[in-house]
């Protein structure tokens, strides 16, 4: 289901509302009684809920925040504690009910984003679904249109990329990845290619082909492409998704109880991309933007590549197979040197790539690093700040290089058993000469419900991506 947002410039008084109030707000516009007005004096909950019978009001008392990233983030979670609260209504109107010269778009704004965010459901394989009712979210008429059909754009965006990742390998094989990259490339006008397996081995993407030995499913190799006729940059930003559609391990089977049943979830990398590409295009940035999503499923037959193997990968260097569950890194390498084509100005790959990423910082950031662009990691630092979706940057030390070192080969795929995301990490900058930001995907999916972001694929890295583009809209010449 997807919930609308729209521009609403009046409310009768049969309209459920969520009203936005500080101690100086005057209510009289409301037609309260004296007794809900009192009632609402004394109660000290951020959220009161008044039941008028004709409608439902939402009185939320809020005090502005002198840090605005904390202000946004405090705002998207009271849509989703509103929401729990208005989800069997069918629409709902928000109101800056502040002092007037205090008002400010952006407190509405956020609120219908986090409740927009949580309204989110995976319904699609149940015979009898049980879904919200709610349908509409309506903003004051201070907000411009063209806000919030951004905002819209961006949650349709980040609802395709959780679908995705929660679609199972039964209905999401690399073939139906690729499609589904396809039919948004349509859709938003995004030029779109699919190399298909001949043409995977005529490029001589080793990586790619191993990992997919095993398959009974072809790989595929997908480009996007948005690229504007007024674009500011000529040499373009890309982003490179790891689209292993299921992951077994291969022959070296996940030995961890219970670690199998999520593995749907390792195309996380290539479901953000198409996320952002879709958000970008949508929303028209004016900025030049290409996804490489390579995608295969990753698991043990009589021809599955094997530990021990020497891969030969499409920069030509040699890789030594000490784990055939260190997958990931074997496809992002093959894309990672065919974006030097490109002559790219920053390429920036996402994955959910190791473990380690999230025993170290669980599911509430990214674990990052880079090579050569310091100043753009800063920035999408402060992005990572502004939409609440942030970087842990890990260092990237020389030392952590001897950790991949092969007796046999120029590089092995496993560094051992401490470090295990740098290291990662260390293999990939083996494939790139140029500005490059590695991430490490530890939170696109959640178990438990987690705020806006709700039970199941997260979405995460779709709104950073956008709002890092977007700034760069605004800040290059």
């Amino acid at each position: 289901m997807k919930i609308l947002i729209k521009k609403k410039k009046s409310f009768t008084k049969k309209d459920d509302l969520i009203v936005l109030n500080d101690k100086n707000s005057d209510l009289s516009q409301f037609k309260l009684t004296i007794s809900e007005i009192n009632f609402i004096k004394k109660s000290k909950k951020e959220i009161t809920q008044i039941n008028q019978y004709s409608r439902q009001l939402f009185i939320v008392n809020y005090e502005k925040n002198i840090n605005k990233n904390k202000q946004d983030e405090s705002l998207r979670m009271l849509g989703y504690q509103l929401y729990k609260k208005v989800s069997e209504l069918t629409s709902i109107y928000i109101i800056d009910n502040h002092k007037i010269n205090n008002k400010n778009k952006n407190l509405t704004l956020k609120i219908a984003e986090g409740l927009a965010l949580s309204s989110y459901q995976f319904l699609k394989h149940q015979t009898n679904p049980q879904a919200f009712k709610l349908k509409t979210i309506y903003l004051c008429e201070k907000v411009e249109r063209q806000d919030i059909i951004e905002l819209q754009n961006i949650i349709n965006a980040v609802f395709f990329t959780r679908d995705l990742v929660n679609e199972p390998f039964s209905h999401l094989t690399a073939k139906d990845l690729a499609n589904a990259s396809k039919n948004i490339g349509k859709k938003f006008n995004i030029k779109t290619k699919v190399f298909n397996k001949k043409k995977i081995e005529s490029l001589k993407m080793g990586g790619l082909l191993a990992v997919n030995k095993g398959s009974l499913d072809e790989p595929t190799f997908t480009i996007m492409e948005w690229k504007p006729k007024n674009a500011k940059n000529k040499k373009p930003i890309v982003f490179i998704g790891k689209g292993v559609v299921y992951d077994t391990g291969g022959l070296s089977l996940k030995p961890t109880a219970n670690s199998m049943d999520l593995m749907k979830i390792d195309m996380g990398g290539a479901g953000t991309v198409i996320g952002a590409i879709q958000a970008i295009a949508s929303n028209k940035l004016p900025y030049y933007v290409i996804g490489l999503n390579p995608a295969t499923d990753n698991r043990p037959s009589g021809n599955a590549y094997a530990p021990g193997d020497v891969i030969t990968m499409h920069s030509g260097k040699t890789v030594e197979v000490m784990n055939t569950d260190a997958e990931g890194r074997m496809l992002l390498a093959d894309a990672l040197s065919y974006a030097k084509k490109y002559d790219p100005k920053l390429v920036i790959d996402l994955a959910t790539l190791t473990g380690s990423a999230v025993a170290a910082i669980g599911n509430y950031g990214f674990v990052s690093m880079h090579k050569d662009a310091h100043d753009e990691h800063e920035n999408l630092k402060k992005v990572g700040l502004k939409v609440h979706e942030r970087l842990a940057e890990f260092p990237f030390w020389d030392d952590y290089d001897e950790l991949i070192k092969s007796d046999i080969a120029d590089i092995k795929n496993l560094g051992g058993p401490y470090a295990g995301a740098i290291t990662a990490g260390k293999f990939l900058s083996h494939f790139i000469d140029f500005p490059w930001i590695h991430i490490d995907l530890s939170c696109v999916y959640s178990k438990s419900e987690y705020g806006y972001r709700g039970k199941g694929a997260t979405g995460m890295g779709v709104r950073l991506l956008y709002e890092f583009i977007k700034n760069k809209t605004k800040n290059e010449n």
